[in-house]
């Protein structure tokens, strides 16, 4: 079960405005990723469903986060189904993500009150997701479509929520861009965590960048 509700889940995005994004078959390496995001500020992390097994590295991340990481959100992404979605549901996913609106999904959610956060590329797509109870909705890809969508969306949608992932960047320049542009927050991936610096355990560099990037955050929404 969510270790945290939709109301607290969103809130945790909301406050820091960024969710890292990451996905490793090796626990050990999972574990140090999310300590490493913690320390640097970081309350609402995604573990990405991408590898053979990855329910079982999610299920340990979950119960040794639990006591390491207490006031962490942890999240499942990638998640294309409902029947994926109400496993990792069961294994204590706090919020759901999708590179897709998978209208079947909304209902699982909704019933443990669990966000869940689909991926859409146009209007009608995140109208279609906000009438289904998503409160939040991902802009993806973010580089194909671009901040001035989100701008656009938000002229005659105020009340959306709007993640934007793919084409963020833990630079200034970037993230004042979309957030700027009205995003509720940003998901971000290998560019917070290079491969080069996950595979020489450099975790220091991570929590240095997830500062960073929180600080340029903050700062664009001054």
């Amino acid at each position: 079960m969510a270790k945290f509700d939709k109301i607290a889940v969103l809130k945790k995005i909301g406050d820091t405005g960024m969710v890292p994004v990451f996905y490793n078959k090796d626990l050990e390496t999972c574990k140090n990723v999310v300590k490493a995001c913690y320390e640097g500020g970081v309350r609402a992390f995604e573990f990405t469903n991408r590898g053979d097994f990855a329910q079982e590295v999610f299920g340990e991340l979950v119960k040794w986060a639990d006591k390491e990481c207490p006031e962490l959100a942890l999240g499942i992404g990638s998640v294309v189904d409902a029947p994926t979605a109400a496993m990792y549901l069961q294994l204590g996913a706090c919020f759901v993500v999708g590179p897709l609106f998978n209208p079947e999904i909304a209902p699982v959610c909704n019933r443990r009150l669990v966000p869940y956060c689909p991926g859409c590329m146009t209007v009608s797509e995140i109208g279609k997701a906000q009438e289904l109870g998503c409160d939040l909705t991902k802009v993806f890809p973010g580089d194909v479509v671009g901040p001035n969508m989100v701008k656009g969306l938000k002229a005659p949608m105020p009340w959306s929520k709007i993640m934007v992932t793919g084409g963020v960047a833990p630079e200034e320049e970037n993230l004042t861009k979309w957030f700027k542009a009205g995003v509720f927050c940003v998901g971000m991936g290998s560019k917070l965590f290079p491969s080069d610096k996950v595979k020489a355990g450099d975790w220091q560099y991570v929590t240095d960048k997830c500062k960073e990037a929180l600080g340029y955050v903050a700062k664009a929404r001054a």
